[in-house]
């Protein structure tokens, strides 16, 4: 009885960390979706500079400036 008992416990940890192993690739989702928000595309990056410009946080000068530079960046 008591072989019963120990070998229907082992039995259950072992189906229960298979288990797990199998959900275990979450990860790779948030680290892909960390990456993009981390390397943010020129149409994010003007839409953020648009944002900022009429929102008064720059002036047309540097909109301008900044433009220039993130369309560069994004032709190479």
């Amino acid at each position: 009885m008591k072989t019963v008992r120990m070998l229907s416990a082992l039995m259950i940890i072992v189906f229960g960390l298979s288990i797990a192993a199998c959900c275990g690739g979450g990860t790779t989702t948030v680290q892909e979706t960390q990456t993009q928000v981390q390397n943010p595309t020129a149409v994010n990056e003007l839409l953020d500079l648009d944002n900022a410009y009429k929102n008064g946080a720059i002036t047309k000068e540097e909109y301008e400036k900044l433009r220039q530079d993130i369309l560069n960046k994004a032709a190479r």
